[in-house]
């Protein structure tokens, strides 16, 4: 997946915007619930590689990060509830998709 494949994706599920949250930022991206404000994505670009934040419960988070490599904890977030995917050629977008998801429902 790439990001705007990541954005369209995130855009289906119900009550949702894309929001660019950094001032002067106009590459990351924070997909947003459109009643509570919170974030259930954050679509970024770091060290020239495509990053994406999704929350998990703490105890899939473990589960996660040891069965696939490119699924590390957070970059810059609570690495208790929340994972980062790195997206790569390798990355799972059927798994990539489950976990917006459930970011999704765990943010409401």
């Amino acid at each position: 997946m790439n990001k705007e494949e990541i954005i369209k994706y995130c855009s289906t599920l119900s009550n949702t915007f894309e929001d660019y949250p950094f001032p002067q930022d106009n590459i990351t991206v924070a997909m947003k619930h459109t009643k509570n404000k919170k974030w259930f994505a954050l679509i970024m670009e770091v060290r020239g590689e495509l990053y994406l934040n999704v929350k998990t419960e703490p105890n899939y988070s473990d589960i996660l990060r040891n069965a696939y490599d490119y699924i590390i904890p957070a970059y810059h977030m609570n690495k208790e509830h929340w994972n980062t995917i790195i997206v790569r050629d390798n990355a799972d977008e059927t798994l990539i998709k489950e976990l917006i998801k459930e970011s999704y429902e765990l943010t409401k």
